[in-house]
């Protein structure tokens, strides 16, 4: 690598912006302290000024984007088409990963197990709820949990493109109990098993971003084979959705007694471009088991290659 220089790709056009030059500052930072010649780029400023920027000769596109047109397999078509080494997943897994219902059809072909749920329409609210109360509604391609929020009795129900923000449909799906789990893998290895504990509400964009909002433990204290199974379900998802490199699977478990046939774990999502910051989780998970963040971004890196 010492005769590559490293691009990296931060901020962007999503709703993950802010998030993303976050991730973006730190991987490049983690990069110069290991002595690699580094330039950051934000696509923002303009599709041809990032085509004209990259050399496919002698540029590694470190993909630090998030959100829409970051990891759903639009800037990975380009570089694809420049023949431009990239890290993360490849243009197929990126969109179906970001797309959070063709994920759930891929998931139970695979025998993962999805809370119950359904595409809607706007239109189809006009009916009532879609579900039984209390259900969870999600943009089908948004990350971060923008735009997810539980419906509980007395809440009203989508009405018009102000209700809503995030095109014509809605992934609805039952509210599941329990905790949040989640575990990052690396090239089909899964790390660690991390518990998200919010002290209010559920893990939400804000509870993701705003310091001091939630607790992550890991390793969770699950029952071993809720840990085992978790790590396992996660390779599977990675390898299903067809992802390279690194990735994180979000769970919830319903350990409550009194659920009985409906506990044990569900699969929420996979996320192709985990967060990379040395607090993020998939980092995190790295450390618990003796890779540090430099060690990460380096890897990345080395297996970095396009379609």
């Amino acid at each position: 690598m010492s005769d590559k220089r490293i691009v990296v790709l931060y901020g962007g056009f999503s709703a993950e912006r802010e998030v993303s030059l976050v991730s973006g500052r730190a991987c490049a930072q983690a990069l110069r302290q290991r002595g690699h010649d580094v330039v950051l780029i934000d696509p923002a400023d303009g599709i041809p000024a990032l085509v004209n920027a990259l050399d496919p000769a002698r540029d590694v596109v470190f993909n630090a984007l998030h959100g829409r047109w970051g990891e759903d397999g639009s800037i990975q078509g380009l570089l694809d088409l420049m023949r431009v080494p990239y890290t993360h997943s490849g243009l197929l897994a990126s969109a179906l990963a970001m797309n959070k219902a063709l994920a759930r059809d891929i998931f139970a072909r695979v025998g993962l197990r999805c809370a119950a749920g359904r595409l809607c329409t706007r239109e189809d609210f006009r009916n009532g709820h879609p579900l039984a109360l209390p259900y969870v509604i999600k943009p089908v391609a948004e990350g971060s949990s923008k735009g997810v929020r539980i419906v509980t009795s007395g809440d009203n129900l989508i009405a018009s493109e102000e209700d809503w923000a995030y095109g014509d449909h809605v992934l609805v799906e039952s509210f599941i109990e329990g905790r949040e789990l989640t575990v990052a893998v690396l090239e089909g290895k899964a790390f660690a098993v991390t518990e998200l504990r919010t002290g209010e509400g559920f893990y939400d964009y804000e509870a993701k971003y705003t310091e001091g909002r939630t607790q992550h433990i890991v390793p969770a204290p699950v029952p071993d084979e809720i840990t085992q199974q978790a790590m396992r379900w996660a390779e599977i998802a990675h390898e299903a959705l067809g992802c390279r490199s690194l990735s994180r699977s979000d769970f919830r478990y319903d350990d409550r007694p009194e659920a009985g046939t409906a506990g044990g774990l569900y699969i929420l999502e996979t996320n192709t471009q985990p967060g990379m910051t040395p607090l993020s989780l998939a980092p995190e998970q790295a450390r618990h088991v003796g890779m540090d963040f430099s060690d990460l971004v380096e890897r990345l890196v080395t297996i970095a290659r396009h379609d």
